[in-house]
């Protein structure tokens, strides 16, 4: 394989894994973005999404194409897989908000920020005590169909990580842009107070943030699965704090940055760990990171705002 052919590969390697940490870093822009609220326990939400996947698939006795239990095929698995993912994730992401951080809206200071750390170590030692640390081989049904581009492999997994991630962003677009909610996230965004007055029920609004940003987790904690064929109880925080940074190199709040900062984010670990070291990876990320943000504070497609306090 020439060193063209290596780098095709890499991109193609980081292509996928950006559109896993786009999916990932969307659930920290969404609610930072709505609520000004950074939600470290997105972390383990991505975790979870992933262990519940697996476990789901299992359920229907996934070997091969074909399940044991029910006879579905393969498609209506999966698709079953990511719906229970998500729906569970983005249930427990409106439990955090409804029950947990509803209340300390009105309060100043980091209360919220350090609940949602409390909750992501919750999430991870319930997982912990119930499913053991040690890592779990994630079903793998995806038959093995291989196209060859030059000396490059592109697989059909990664063709399908490409088209669900492209289609879940292209939802959450059509979504925040044209529709009724979507248009009062918008608003509320901007400015909640205002938007309360022109009737925009803002607590429904964050509470469909929470929801929106941990169904995305699931879906990427299941894509995580089916990428790496495994689940482990730790996955969280690697993969989690390069979304944040895919969140922030692209402007937090901002929809179409966090699609670009994990893109970037994918292709800055794949190509490096191939030319350079893998070591050197998160030396190149962050240091990338900082350097943005002292020329643009706001992220690469951010902007500054006045604080709307």
């Amino acid at each position: 394989m020439t060193s063209t052919d290596l780098l095709l590969q890499q991109v193609i390697n980081g292509l996928s894994l950006g559109a896993m940490y786009s999916l990932l870093a969307l659930g920290f822009t969404l609610v930072y973005g709505i609520a000004e609220l950074i939600n470290f326990a997105h972390f383990n939400v991505f975790m979870v999404g992933a262990m519940v996947a697996m476990l789901t698939l299992q359920g229907f006795g996934l070997v091969g194409q074909e399940t044991i239990l029910t006879g579905l095929p393969l498609v209506g698995t999966l698709l079953a897989g990511f719906a229970v993912a998500m729906l569970v994730c983005g249930g427990i992401g409106v439990g955090i908000e409804r029950v947990l951080l509803r209340p300390l809206r009105g309060v100043k200071g980091p209360a919220a920020m350090i609940t949602t750390i409390g909750v992501s170590y919750v999430l991870f030692n319930v997982v912990l005590l119930t499913l053991g640390s040690d890592a779990k081989n994630f079903p793998n049904p995806l038959p093995p169909i291989v196209w060859h581009i030059g000396g490059a492999v592109l697989r059909l997994r990664e063709v399908l990580i490409w088209v669900i991630a492209l289609a879940l962003m292209a939802g959450l677009t059509y979504f925040v842009q044209y529709t009724r909610l979507g248009k009062a996230m918008r608003a509320t965004a901007q400015d909640p107070e205002a938007a309360r007055m022109m009737g925009v029920e803002v607590d429904r609004v964050v509470m469909t943030a929470f929801f929106l940003g941990s169904a995305l987790a699931g879906a990427c904690g299941m894509i995580f699965g089916l990428y790496y064929n495994l689940a482990k109880v730790d996955i969280g925080f690697a993969a989690g704090l390069r979304a944040f940074t895919a969140a922030v190199l692209g402007g937090i709040g901002n929809v179409p940055g966090a699609m670009l900062g994990g893109v970037v984010i994918g292709l800055i670990e794949a190509v490096s760990g191939q030319t350079i070291g893998t070591a050197w990876t998160d030396v190149i990320i962050f240091g990338l990171l900082v350097l943005v943000l002292i020329v643009r504070p706001a992220g690469l497609m951010g902007r500054l705002a006045p604080n709307k306090s």
